[in-house]
């Protein structure tokens, strides 16, 4: 996904391993990225492109004239079971392989606005409903689209739109009358009906939803630092020989405080799995349910209503203004290159875009930059970014010269020593060329070649596309974008959300089976300030493309402000984070959390702890467990208890399964068989025994069974309580869950009392701006004003 696919890899690992060692010791020990660049890039043969395009030509990303039609029809299969949501999906792709202006699209539109109209999504019905009459909705089926117009209009209090509406409809129908007597019949009644529905809601304001606009007013920073836009005033930018640029607190700092808010330079959507091009019209396509096909492909926002561009059938957007924006930006060099990207995957994908955004920056400025910076050798080692031989406090450090003294620039900062989100900044990242091994660089270049070769290629048969300087410096932008490649796997920042099913399409439940998603990969200069820690003092989390830090705990005046990597005490033992930091960002952690697990490396944490079969009691010691207890001499093989926790493993993943599928009462006893077998040899902590209570209170809610439901998660509960902390939030998403459960089983004292600890947790972690906080705050609202029956214990 990050990386090209594997057939490319693969084809590029054997022609390097093919490669007379001559040449692998040229590129291997090329002091420059200009001549790793140049030496990869004259190894680029045709053989080799014909056989990328041939990968690129797998992905449907162009307009199809038989795809509209496919998935109209399947959308209507699933408006008629009523399942709108898959059916919205559905058409949402037969409109991004429309071409504009056709019936297949306006047809798309229409058929999408009524799904979205059960869906209650009143202004996006609106919304299609005009670009269906926009992109040549037949005259004949008008009066149906226009009934459903003015049901929109009356629902959202807009009644005076909705007469005008309905006096259009009766004036063009006595113009042109099409109707046979009994469609007239029908239309008249339901014309009387809409005109009484408008009378009774004339007294009536109008409500909207809240949009994302209020969302980020709540998370304005209470004063920007003049050193670092985008960060709040309680930090202060450093420099360390050893670990480089750092960000520390300038005071105390409380739990919640917001620190950083950042917008994207760049980022780019993951697109999820993509299928492999197949023959035969139902399986050539693909009627899964991607982030592509619900997340605006610019903004990132959530969207049911995605707007195509009108050239491929790939990129898709919340609205017509995003798509404007996107194409002025970049997708007017992106959009015939779809299939290539896809194939390259998002790190290329990203430095292209980068550099493409780069232009609207002082163009000439950033040729210059290229041009000499691309040369030095140094830009292949650590040193060239300059770092100070002494710590300081300021935005760079001081030397003696001549006995002047002279300030070294903090690299990324303007020549006033301000650090800002633009491609300078971006351009400083640090690449770490000196780490990657020959086989990635060379994987990286001549990715990069290849698609400089094909942008080359459309610059030549479109002239007018490409900016002069672009068309005349492309060599310069081709190793920018080999340096952005390898920039990008200690720099890149996965954008998240907590998806629910009922975003995405699924049958699943929605109380108990949210989870994590990457939406996208960017980069944020600002946040990649931070160094990395295994128990950080901060959470971060997404709205749209803005990325927000905060406090997670008390930071004391002179303290670092650390953001985890993924690496996280809580997942994973010592050594295996330290492994993958090593692997992937080329340090070895000597954090806190490190330091002091080392010493007792031995001792298993509680969340994978074996217990005794006989007493209960923790077992202990390495290749043969012992029971803890002194009055119990059981002993066991580990290999023999791991074994068994695999076979456990198994059964819950085919549990999980049986949950998708539906097949909710053998899901259950299997569960409950699991469970039984787990409690001769795991502690009542082990985070297995976690999953399979969420496993089981997922599938009682399912059922409806939220007495069920709660006591399952409860238990769930104290293991992620154990492994992550009673302020983690991952124990904020979880009470959430529980939150829910006990709304949904009217249980009212509990519910509030989980209500408002899943709000003091998530608060800390996510501002008031977040989609759960202000769901736990309307179900308070709603129970406030309702009897109390209580369901069961709280917790």
């Amino acid at each position: 996904m990050d990386l090209p696919v594997d057939e490319w890899k693969s084809y590029i690992f054997q022609k390097w391993s093919l490669l007379p060692k001559s040449i692998q010791d040229t590129i291997s020990t090329a002091d420059t990225l200009r001549d790793i660049f140049l030496h990869s890039s004259s190894l680029l043969q045709p053989e080799d492109e014909m056989f990328l395009k041939s990968l690129s030509r797998g992905y449907l990303v162009g307009k199809e004239p038989n795809a509209p039609p496919f998935y109209r029809e399947e959308g209507n299969k699933k408006f008629q079971k009523k399942d709108y949501m898959g059916a919205t999906v559905l058409y949402s792709k037969g409109i991004s392989h429309a071409r504009p202006h056709s019936a297949d699209i306006s047809l798309c539109y229409a058929n999408r606005s009524a799904a979205l109209f059960y869906l209650d999504e009143y202004e996006m019905c609106l919304k299609d409903i005009t670009r269906a009459q926009m992109h040549g909705y037949p005259e004949s089926l008008q009066p149906k689209v226009t009934l459903r117009k003015v049901e929109c209009l009356v629902t959202l209090g807009r009644l005076q739109e909705a007469g005008q509406t309905i006096r259009d409809l009766e004036s063009n129908f006595a113009a042109k009358p099409s109707l046979a007597a009994a469609q007239f019949q029908i239309l008249q009644r339901n014309l009387c009906r809409l005109k009484m529905k408008v009378q009774e809601r004339e007294n009536l304001t109008a409500s909207f939803p809240t949009t994302l606009t209020k969302a980020f007013e709540d998370m304005d920073l209470r004063e920007e630092n003049e050193q670092i836009p985008g960060a709040s005033s309680s930090v202060s930018l450093c420099m360390d020989p050893l670990k480089g640029r750092y960000l520390i607190a300038t005071k105390d700092i409380l739990p919640g405080e917001l620190l950083v808010k950042e917008d994207a330079f760049v980022s780019v959507l993951n697109p999820g799995e993509r299928p492999p091009l197949h023959h035969g019209l139902e399986s050539k396509w693909d009627t899964r349910v991607t982030n592509g096909d619900l997340y605006c492909h610019r903004c990132l926002r959530h969207t049911l209503a995605t707007v195509p561009c009108d050239g491929c059938s790939y990129a898709k957007y919340c609205s017509h203004e995003c798509m404007q924006q996107a194409w002025d930006l970049y997708h007017n060099r992106e959009c015939p290159l779809g299939g290539l990207l896809l194939t390259l995957g998002i790190f290329c994908h990203i430095a292209l875009r980068s550099t493409l955004l780069a232009r609207f920056e002082d163009a000439s400025e950033v040729i210059r930059k290229l041009c000499v910076e691309m040369s030095n050798k140094d830009m292949c080692s650590p040193e060239s970014e300059n770092l100070v031989q002494t710590p300081s406090s300021d935005a760079g450090g001081e030397s003696e010269k001549n006995g002047k003294t002279v300030k070294t620039p903090v690299p990324g900062c303007d020549l006033n020593g301000k650090y800002e989100n633009n491609y300078n900044a971006v351009f400083h990242l640090m690449p770490h060329t000196e780490n990657h091994s020959p086989e990635y660089k060379f994987l990286c270049a001549v990715s990069v070649s290849a698609l400089c070769r094909q942008l080359e290629a459309a610059d030549s048969s479109k002239p007018a596309t490409a900016p002069p300087a672009w068309r005349s410096e492309l060599r310069a932008w081709g190793v920018a974008m080999l340096k952005h490649m390898l920039q990008l796997q200690c720099n890149a920042q996965a954008v998240t959300s907590i998806q629910r099913p009922a975003l995405s399409g699924s049958k699943e439940n929605s109380v108990t089976n949210s989870r994590q998603v990457r939406l996208a990969t960017g980069i944020f200069p600002v946040v990649s300030l931070l160094n990395h820690s295994c128990s950080p003092n901060t959470s971060v989390s997404f709205i749209s493309t803005v990325a927000t830090i905060r406090a997670s705990e008390k930071i004391g005046k002179g303290q670092e402000i650390l953001h985890c990597y993924g690496p996280h005490r809580s997942r994973m033992a010592v050594a295996e984070r330290r492994q993958k930091l090593r692997s992937q960002y080329f340090f070895d952690c000597s954090c806190l959390a490190c330091q002091k697990e080392k010493h007792r490396a031995a001792v298993r944490p509680r969340w994978e702890a074996f217990c005794c079969d006989r007493c209960r009691a923790p077992l202990q010691g390495g290749d043969v467990l012992s029971c803890g207890s002194t009055s119990c001499t059981e002993s066991v093989s580990r290999d023999h208890l791991i074994s068994r926790l695999q076979d456990l493993q198994q059964q819950v993943g085919q549990a999980r399964k049986l949950l998708t599928s539906g097949q909710l009462e053998q899901a259950i006893q299997l569960l409950l068989g699991c469970r039984h077998d787990a409690e001769s040899f795991l502690s009542a902590e082990h985070s297995m025994v976690g999953e399979m209570e969420d496993a089981l209170a997922q599938a009682y809610a399912a059922l409806g069974d939220w007495q069920k439901s709660a006591t399952h998660l409860q238990k769930s509960l104290r293991v992620v309580e154990v492994q992550h902390g009673p302020s983690s939030v991952e124990m904020g998403h979880e009470l959430f869950k529980l939150a829910q459960l006990f709304f949904n089983g009217f249980a009212i004292p509990e519910a509030l009392n989980t209500i408002q600890r899943a709000e003091k947790v998530l608060m800390v972690h996510y501002g008031p701006c977040n989609d759960e906080i202000q769901e736990l705050q309307k179900m308070k609202s709603c129970l406030l004003d309702s009897p109390p029956i209580s369901l069961g214990p709280s917790v």
